[in-house]
């Protein structure tokens, strides 16, 4: 049999590796690694105005494949995986539902804005980092806009960790005119409530789950304390496998060591809350900006095991440090 021709040899598409990048127009960027989806970056939502609009990750994977976020509970609809989500400045929210005030408590109003995203600046998938620079726009429910935000985040894989970091940067200038102060339902009068801020809500079979930060371990008591990094350990149903979240207030942070919002026992969720006590002024034309980064890994890491994930996100974080070319 005579040999065919070398065009015409079969040829099989190399399977995927590394991360990969799918951007679905007007809607959304999917993550993948190793051809699996990693996370979805959903930055038009279709969200109803009551839940605050605005630009969320879900799900989240770990690079083993298990599922690390939850999206839209029963319990609170505005909860959406990972999602910068601010619930008191002065009279708007800008984290859905219901808002606290003082002599009040809590009540439904016509308050709930959003985060409209207005274009990206830049988006670039180099050497197994996807690096991200939106622009957005704060509005009031009313309609009135009331922040500019230029919004960078990267997804970077930490192969000494066997782990991969989201590392997210902030930055919201007041255009509304007059200065605009942040704050939270701790500062409007409910006791250790100051959530507000980048927030994760974790699986419903993560409650019960073991809290992380420096030297100490426990769950809900931890509400309120001061760390330069807290972690969260789950459990999974069906197969019993665990997976690690490490979350890292970056060391140019003003706050910091900032406090961190965390549950367990009613359930899981994990926020670095710069507003939790006191509430900030942001004057007209002025800029707040925060980092973070959050590391996701397979596995119960233990005390010592969290903190090497730490560091790891505090290192990785130089990524938005550096000048994005196009």
């Amino acid at each position: 049999m005579t040999a065919l021709p070398s065009p015409f040899l079969p040829s099989t598409e190399p399977p995927p590796s590394g991360l990969g990048l799918v951007h679905e127009e007007g809607l959304s960027l999917r993550v993948t690694y190793d051809g699996r989806e990693l996370t979805r970056y959903v930055y038009r939502p279709w969200d109803a105005q009551l839940e605050s609009p605005r630009p969320y990750f879900h799900p989240l994977h770990t690079l083993g494949g298990d599922l690390v976020s939850l999206y839209r509970p029963w319990d609170h609809v505005w909860h959406k995986g990972i999602a910068w989500s601010l619930p008191n400045i002065e009279t708007e929210n800008f984290w859905g539902g219901t808002t606290y005030r003082r002599g009040i408590g809590y009540a439904q109003y016509d308050n709930d804005g959003s985060m409209d995203h207005e274009t990206f600046e830049h988006l670039s998938l180099r050497q197994d980092v996807l690096r991200v620079a939106e622009r957005l726009r704060w509005h009031t429910q009313a309609g009135e806009a009331w922040f500019a935000e230029r919004r960078r985040f990267a997804l970077t894989l930490l192969p000494g960790q066997d782990a991969w970091a989201l590392l997210f940067e902030t930055a919201m200038t007041n255009v509304r005119g007059r200065r605009t102060l942040i704050g939270s339902p701790t500062t409007e009068g409910r006791d250790n409530a100051g959530y507000g801020g980048l927030f994760w809500r974790g699986p419903r079979a993560f409650t019960g789950g073991r809290i992380h930060m420096p030297g100490r371990t426990g769950a809900d008591e931890l509400m309120g304390e001061r760390a330069p990094w807290v972690a969260f350990t789950g459990q999974h149903d069906d197969h019993g496998r665990h997976s690690t979240l490490a979350f890292v207030d970056a060391p140019d942070n003003a706050e910091r060591p900032t406090q961190w919002f965390v549950r367990s026992e009613m359930f899981a969720c994990v926020c670095p809350a710069p507003f939790f006590s006191e509430e900030i002024p942001v004057e007209d034309g002025e800029t707040l900006t925060r980092r973070y980064a959050v590391v996701i890994a397979d596995g119960d890491r233990g005390l010592d095991g969290a903190e090497k994930l730490a560091l790891a996100g505090t290192e990785a974080l130089a990524v938005l440090g550096e000048e994005w070319t196009a």
